[in-house]
């Protein structure tokens, strides 16, 4: 169904510094940023209560183009920073990992989670699903993409076309989640973006829909504290429904107006067709950027020398004419050559057990996340892509560092162990310690493809820079991807606890047995001891108890590494408690089933895996029985052609819902009922006979009942 909608409308010891700022000059399709109006906006019940759209089960298989852009064989030379040997086992605690959703006949899964405060959300392109961090277990879905905009309209509820992106906006304890609309329809093409309104996956969300003239194709997204940034690669649609590339575009979201949930615009630069596939940075850890921070985009430069390219985005909300997206920066890094580069089949090459069909290295393009972190003395950006490594791939992967400034290479390598195999579609990030993890897929002729991960710690007199541990095993595959489809990903996803700052989640995709659109996901999570063990969090602030009838509403402040709560309950002020509620993910518990007139004593706990906190602060509520409100006052009636016209003060008292009218031909009655309104002061009614004069009353209802009657008021009817 398709609704009128359309009103709406980015070895290993080669250290160093290898830097060169380009005298390239600034090609841009605008110098000035494009501001974008939202097409419309809501709240959400909450996503738990909406209405599932069905997942993508029982239809034709669907494989998503991949709108590729065209370029000149990208061969340097041989990759100077190989690290083909490893030392010992990666030094993290041995993975935990959870089954991710499975495969919704439509590829690539384009594997995208973030974790939260108690919540692990992962994306599989069209579906999503949410996963209790302290257990790995499912809570809600799979269910469609576009269920997040159920009742919204448009093509963001009616359509459901992918390229997700899920973060988490780690200062504001909110989820960030994103895909397109109206892909196969457009122009226009939309971004769909919904903001959670607390820190909840399973809530209410902040809804928007952007629209574009281009598709805005493999968009990515990144926090910063100014605003919610993004990427995309735009394709016009020609006549003849072709679409052609016209640049990659950085844009920017209104993220204090989206987490408020009011109007919302974007702010947008468009770039010529030179480049291709940016990534924004976005922000891990605490410790927020400095004042007034630029975002940061990198792209591979294509085509090229061995090159990254590098902008600023400096954003003006006040008066977008002042906003700049400054750039490029030429990086020159070690030598590299795109994995596959120079294939038959493009950028596929990578091989798989017990078939001919081959991978989609997908080297072209920088790989899904730029990480940012501030360590107060310094600031680092990590990234990775894919490259030729002698006879396979290698993930080739960057720690830069001054990106305020004049940006350098801190430390680089490709990870690519000398066994045969390729290593590509690699996600990376780093923990408030400075250790470095990075995730990827392992295939070759002789396995299936795997999901593995390596990393190294910051300390370098036990990992030389430019250097990794040896990699761990997440999970082997036991299947290959077979005839007729190479698409692998397009992307995978490294993202950091923001509870600890020290334990890394990753999700990628493998299959179980051979076949086409038959994946399969898997979620594990990890930390290394060198970033120091959880601690209990301290005990929560602001419980707040709040009466009702025959229960009581309780709320209170997220404590900082919580994973869940605890309720107590005493009779006696000072207690001695006992629990009345265990394992809570939310910050709020209603207490039902109370003796009204009787007081009730409250503390909670916070808890995580190292322990339980002490007792917040109690706080007591006496829960009652409601009372049914006063009567309004002052009702006057008023003749006018063919109807009375009434009007009243509302009843002092709280809680009013409803107001009730009733109407009799003799002064005090009796009256009978005439309209039953919601809490107003005004009622017209249009029902009377010309000469005859009507007599009203008004009352008031609430949760405890009905009102007497106000003041009598009558009037004669023309």
């Amino acid at each position: 169904m398709r609704r009128k909608w359309m009103l709406w409308v980015l070895s290993a010891l080669f250290i160093t510094s290898c830097l060169a700022v380009s005298s390239t000059p600034l090609v841009f399709a605008q110098t000035k940023a494009q501001v974008i109006n939202e097409v419309n906006h809501d709240q959400s019940p909450a996503l738990i209560e909406m209405s599932a759209s069905p997942a993508q089960g029982g239809r034709e298989p669907r494989q998503i183009p991949l709108h590729f852009v065209p370029h000149a064989a990208h061969r340097g030379q041989p990759d100077p920073i190989v690290q083909s040997l490893t030392g010992p086992l990666v030094s993290t605690t041995s993975a935990s990992t959870t089954n991710g959703l499975g495969a919704d006949f439509i590829a690539p899964p384009d594997t995208n989670g973030a974790v939260g405060a108690t919540q692990y959300v992962l994306w599989v392109n069209t579906v999503f699903g949410v996963y209790d961090k302290s257990t790995g277990a499912l809570v809600h879905g799979p269910v469609a993409g576009n269920t997040l905009w159920s009742g919204f309209g448009g093509p963001c509820e009616t359509t459901n076309d992918g390229d997700p992106t899920v973060i988490y906006d780690k200062a504001a304890n909110r989820w960030v989640m994103s895909q397109l609309a109206n892909v196969s329809y457009g122009p226009p093409f939309y971004q769909c973006v919904a903001v959670s309104v607390g820190s909840d996956a399973t809530g209410s969300y902040n809804r928007y829909a952007f629209s574009f003239t281009n598709l805005d194709d493999y968009p990515k997204l990144g926090v910063w504290p100014d605003g919610y940034y993004f990427s995309a690669n735009m394709f016009q649609r020609q006549g003849n429904g072709a679409l052609s590339f016209i640049g990659p575009q950085a844009c920017v979201l209104e993220r204090n107006a989206m987490l408020a949930g009011n109007k919302a615009t974007a702010q947008c630069f468009q770039l010529s067709n030179f480049y291709y596939s940016l990534l924004p940075s976005d922000l891990d850890g605490s410790t927020a950027p400095p004042t007034g921070s630029p975002n940061y985009y990198m792209s591979l430069q294509l085509p090229g020398s061995s090159t990254l390219d590098f902008w600023k985005f400096h954003t003006d909300w006040t008066t977008p004419a002042n906003s700049s997206f400054i750039g490029p920066t030429a990086i020159t890094v070690g030598g590299f050559t795109e994995a596959c580069d120079g294939s038959p089949n493009g950028l596929t090459c990578i091989p798989q057990l017990g078939t001919s069909q081959q991978l989609d290295s997908l080297s072209d393009r920088l790989m899904y996340r730029l990480a940012y972190r501030n360590f107060g003395d310094h600031e680092s950006l990590v990234v990775n892509h894919s490259v030729d490594a002698g006879s396979a791939a290698g993930v080739r992967w960057y720690e830069l560092r001054n990106p305020g400034g004049t940006p350098v290479v801190y430390q680089q390598g490709t990870y690519a162990p000398s066994d045969g195999n390729y290593r590509w579609m690699g996600s990376i990030a780093m923990d408030k310690a400075g250790d470095i993890a990075l995730g990827y897929s392992v295939s070759s002729a002789n396995m299936h493809p795997a999901i593995r991960y390596t990393g190294r710690v910051a300390d370098a007199s036990v990992d030389p820079l430019g250097t990794m541990e040896a990699e761990a095993s997440i999970v082997e595959g036991t299947g290959s991807q077979t005839a007729g489809l190479s698409r692998w990903g397009d992307y995978t996803s490294m993202s950091i606890d923001p509870v600890d700052d020290c334990t890394f989640w990753y999700a990628n995709e493998y299959l179980q047995a051979n076949g086409t659109f038959n994946w399969s996901t898997e979620i594990a999570w990890f930390h290394f001891s060198s970033c120091g063990a959880p601690t209990a969090p301290p005990a929560p602030t602001g419980l707040a108890a709040t009466p009702g009838n025959a229960q009581v509403s309780l709320s209170w402040n997220a404590s900082t590494g919580a994973a869940s709560y605890n309720l107590l309950r005493s009779g006696v002020s000072g207690g001695p408690y006992s629990q009345i509620a265990t394992g809570l993910a939310t910050t709020s518990f209603t207490n039902t089933g109370l003796t009204n007139g009787q007081t009730y004593y409250y503390v909670v706990q916070a808890q995580n895996s190292a322990g339980t906190s002490p007792y917040s602060s109690q706080a007591s509520a006496t829960p009652r029985a409601p009372v049914p409100p006063a009567a309004p006052t002052a009702l006057v009636a008023s003749a006018a052609k063919w109807k009375i016209n009434l009007r009243w003060t509302q009843s002092t008292s709280s809680g009013v819902t409803q107001n009730k009218v009733y109407r009799s031909t003799t002064s005090g009655g009796p009256y009978s009922l005439l309209a039953t309104l919601s809490a107003t002061t005004t009622y017209s009614d249009s029902n009377v006979g010309a000469g005859q004069t009507y007599y009203y009353v008004i009352t008031a209802v609430n949760g405890g009942g009905q009102s007497g009657y106000s003041n009598q008021a009558s009037a004669k009817g023309k």
